[in-house]
């Protein structure tokens, strides 16, 4: 599974607020946010930081299954664990199964890739101090399993 997480260009100053899209690509098919009619761009900052939360459960056994919706955004995602792996899928269809390790350390991958090319950038405004403290927390739970 390849997932990627991007920031919108030409939105002007950085901010916590910006728009991003998501795109999960898996053997059995690929959901993504950008090029849909109504939009389903997110605040991707705001949004990553809600996945890894969201995953952060079901990685640890406290729960089967799992949903995810972006902010401000209708694009949504739903994981749910099977005798064979972690189910993700979108409104669209199935996506994937995997792992939870490799779904663990796809999601830590394309966190930290989005955070390495943009974090630095943005002003104080507490997203920033979120995301960093969610992928601290969730960097414990993908080397956990």
């Amino acid at each position: 599974m390849n997932m990627e997480f991007s920031v919108r260009p030409d939105q002007g100053d950085p901010s916590g607020f910006n728009l991003g899209d998501m795109l999960w690509c898996g053997e059995l098919g690929q959901a993504g946010s950008a090029g849909h009619r109504p939009d389903q761009g997110m605040m991707i900052y705001v949004s990553v930081t809600e996945l890894m939360d969201c995953l952060g459960g079901l990685l640890q056994g406290r729960t089967r299954s799992a949903s995810f919706t972006g902010a401000d955004t209708s694009f949504g995602l739903a994981f749910r664990m099977t005798t064979k792996g972690i189910r993700v899928a979108s409104s669209s269809g199935p996506v994937a199964v995997v792992s939870p390790a490799a779904l663990a350390l796809t999601a830590l991958s394309a966190a930290e890739e989005l955070a390495r090319l943009h974090l630095d950038g943005l002003p104080p405004d507490g997203v920033a101090d979120d995301y960093v403290a969610a992928l601290r927390k969730f960097r414990l739970t993908a080397h956990a399993c």
